[in-house]
């Protein structure tokens, strides 16, 4: 699985837009370093849920947004993305 995050980046986003990916394969693809990556992650039908709780508070405000857009994100996943850094903070410390 590791190997996924060797291929180029270009091989990396097309994994994340195929309907057919597995979730396995999605899960790693969502720590991409590459936010290009990651928001295809986030827009992907397939995304366990859990895996769009991470992404609702990652770096990058674009796969934030996308998190949100997601028909399968929960209300919760949905409060995430918009809770600040600080909220963030003191929410799961």
């Amino acid at each position: 699985m590791n190997n996924i995050l060797k291929l180029s980046k270009e091989k990396r986003i097309k994994l994340a837009k195929d309907p057919n990916t597995p979730i396995e394969t999605l899960n790693v693809l969502a720590t991409d370093e590459s936010y290009d990556v990651r928001d295809e992650v986030a827009k992907h039908p397939n995304t366990p849920l859990e895996t769009l709780e991470v992404l609702a508070t990652d770096k990058d405000w674009i796969v934030r947004y996308w998190v949100a857009q997601n028909p399968n994100a929960t209300e919760m996943i949905r409060r995430l993305v918009l809770m600040t850094d600080e909220e963030l903070s003191s929410t799961f410390h």
